[in-house]
């Protein structure tokens, strides 16, 4: 009966971690740098669907970031990866890399 209280737990925990990575990986958008207003706080990002912003087609938005240290590690032209949620005030970047 452990045994398979043991199993049981194991194949839980790994159901979510893969179901946890696949959260993240959905909601990662790929775009292009294209302006950066670090006295405004703002990046402005070309990029494709954003279907955890509810965006099905491609396009250039100006967003708010988060951190404005953000800024600071990428410069215009830069491929990058990012996440973004919906706030009163706009859509703001809450996490940012280059692309690999």
């Amino acid at each position: 009966m452990n045994r398979i209280i043991r199993i049981t737990a194991a194949l839980a925990l790994t159901l979510s971690v893969a179901t946890g990575a696949l959260a993240a990986e959905a909601a990662a958008i790929s775009g292009e740098v294209k302006k950066i207003d670090e006295g405004a706080g703002k990046i402005t990002l070309k990029h494709g669907p954003a279907k955890s912003l509810g965006m099905e087609d491609p396009m250039t938005m100006v967003y708010r970031v988060k951190d404005p240290a953000m800024l600071k590690q990428v410069k215009v032209g830069d491929k990058v990866t990012f996440e973004a949620e919906e706030a009163a005030s706009g859509y703001t970047v809450t996490k940012m890399q280059k692309a690999k």
